[in-house]
């Protein structure tokens, strides 16, 4: 039996003669060259992505007040998102915003002008401070390997890094051509004007999504064909879908080093060669079935927001920030083989600080699981005391979170269609988004869960529909989401959370009460409801609320104009 704090062993016949052990003296030694924290060392994709477009959205109209070039608005957001998540792009991104802002500086404020010299020169010497420790990051890897170097497995597989990437950067500068080559069509000049702002921006993020493949595929290639610095360690699958990194002499995994997304290539050769012997036999279809179970396991625990258990592993490839590596680590199961797997994406360092922190909030995320857990239960132990039906339903946290999207979509419905001047565009575009929402909106405002003997009844545009007890995966809220997944579909809607309210009065947000007393009926019968609901019970079909808000929506954008 493994004990928790034992990691799952690793075959020996999986590590290189020689692989040094990466100890916590020597994992300390490469943290302690990473960056400082205002280098915006860990900032998610998602946040550099947000802050980028709200530099747009302001920059956008700075330039169409008429105090800043819209080349320029446009290209500080693609600064941003370069400073934040490609600091290797701002070599050439920083010279060409200067010689902007010099372009510009004769005809605009001089503040406005020195104000953004300062920003690109603040930020060039911060990514230069960043790119700089790579370089120890890199030299005290190596020294921990002490010069131990092998070939890493599967170097003769192509190299798939970057292909998502390439697509989606040509994508995005097929996009970008055709808002500019439209642009003189649009209906007034201030029109015209953003629409060669967004011609930039999306110009700028198809060069970064290029340029971050080129150099993706740039790195994994370099693991190919030479030997390469190893190292053991060990690591664990994050709640997110990634992989943590630890020291080897850390079982308990208390100080995470980097985080990094890998992805095995096996299953895909696999099914290259049975497309090639035109899928002869049967051992096809049990394969798919069993890379379709073992994707459903990956999906459901990123959906619980669980961790997995502590493996050992050997890490092929000095790490550092932005690195491609290759991870060989003992399976979950110990009649597999090791899994192989390449990195999916850069290396991702965390300093001390950070690692800690992660792993207090994953243990708190685990308490609070228990407690809910807990609480589901004995909800659903009261429930089956009182009543044979169980019905939820949305409350006033979902009235007030529709009542505020209400608002700015009226708000922006009437401000875009109310001008007479208004081009064709903007009322097509306003009207086909109050369509669309009115489903949406209809959902939030109605919807209505029941559970009952057979399973649960969740409503829907056209009517309830049924999932039985033994096809529900999971139930689950992470955010503002409450999601219930079945074999054949999903179904979620979103309200308002304040996580820091709730525990310091220590109240249960409606959503997590729902969830983990659904999740206690699912994985325990006798906690099921014993009766059979009725049409009543299950609610009505959506769909006559989500016309009649339709109807209105285009009554008030009449009305305005």
């Amino acid at each position: 039996m493994t004990l928790p704090d034992e990691p799952l062993r690793l075959p020996l016949s999986a590590i290189p003669d020689g692989c040094r052990d990466w100890t916590t003296v020597r994992a300390a030694r490469w943290s302690a060259a990473l960056p400082p924290r205002w280098t915006f060392l860990r900032v998610r994709r998602s946040v550099a992505a947000g802050l980028a477009t709200l530099v747009l959205c302001v920059g956008a109209l700075v330039a169409m007040a008429g105090g800043l070039w819209p080349f320029v608005a446009a290209g500080f957001a693609v600064y941003v998102l370069w400073v934040l998540a490609r600091p290797e792009l701002v070599w050439a991104g920083a010279p060409l915003l200067l010689l902007a802002l010099a372009a510009e500086a004769s005809s605009k404020s001089w503040a406005l002008t020195g104000f953004g010299v300062l920003v690109v020169l603040g930020s060039w010497a911060l990514v230069a401070v960043r790119l700089r420790a790579r370089a120890e990051q890199l030299e005290r890897a190596v020294a921990a390997s002490e010069g131990v170097a092998v070939a890493a497995p599967g170097a003769g597989a192509p190299v798939r890094r970057g292909r998502l990437l390439l697509v989606l950067g040509l994508v995005v500068l097929g996009l970008g051509a055709l808002t500019g080559g439209t642009a003189g069509f649009w209906g007034s000049a201030q029109d015209q004007e953003g629409a060669w702002v967004f011609t930039v921006f999306l110009a700028g993020l198809g060069a970064t999504a290029l340029t971050s493949a080129r150099l993706a595929r740039q790195r994994a290639g370099a693991l190919r064909g030479v030997p390469v610095p190893v190292l053991r360690v060990l690591v664990r699958d994050d709640a997110q879908g990634g992989t943590e990194v630890y020291a080897a002499d850390d079982p308990a995994a208390e100080r995470p080093l980097f985080t990094v997304d890998l992805a095995s290539f096996d299953e895909d050769d696999d099914e290259d060669e049975d497309e090639e012997q035109g899928g002869e036999g049967d051992s096809g279809v049990g394969d798919d079935d069993e890379d379709g179970d073992e994707l459903r396991r990956v999906l459901l625990r990123l959906d619980e927001d669980t961790v997995g258990p502590v493996r050992e592993a050997v890490l092929y490839g000095a790490p550092f920030d932005g690195a491609e590596v290759v991870v060989v680590s003992a399976d979950e199961d110990p009649e597999q083989p090791p899994l192989t797997e390449w990195s999916a994406g850069p290396v991702r360092p965390l300093s001390p600080d950070a690692g800690r922190r992660r792993v207090a909030r994953q243990r708190e995320l685990a308490a609070g699981n228990l407690r809910l857990e807990l609480r589901g239960r004995e909800l659903a132990e009261q429930q089956t005391l009182v009543g044979k039906v169980r019905c939820w339903r949305a409350g006033w946290l979902d009235w007030l979170g529709t009542a505020l999207v209400l608002l700015w979509a009226l708000w922006l419905g009437l401000d875009w269609s109310s001008e007479s001047r208004a081009s064709w565009w903007r009322v097509a575009f306003v009207v086909v988004l109050g369509l669309l929402g009115a489903a949406h909106v209809a959902m939030k405002l109605a919807w209505r869960v029941t559970a009952d003997r057979s399973g649960v009844w969740i409503s829907g545009l056209r009517g309830p529909r049924h999932v039985p007890w033994d096809e529900l995966r999971f139930v689950r809220r992470r955010g503002l989401e409450l999601k219930i997944d079945w074999q054949e579909g999903d179904w979620a809607v979103s309200a308002p959370r304040w996580g820091w309210l709730q525990s310091r009065r220590g109240l249960t947000h409606p959503y997590d009460a729902l969830a983990a007393e659904l999740t206690a009926m699912r994985l325990d019968a006798e906690l099921r409801p014993t009766g059979e609901s009725g049409a009543a019970e299950r609610g009505r079909p959506l769909w006559p609320l989500a016309v009649a808000l339709a109807g209105m929506w285009v009554a008030v954008l009449v009305a305005a104009r």
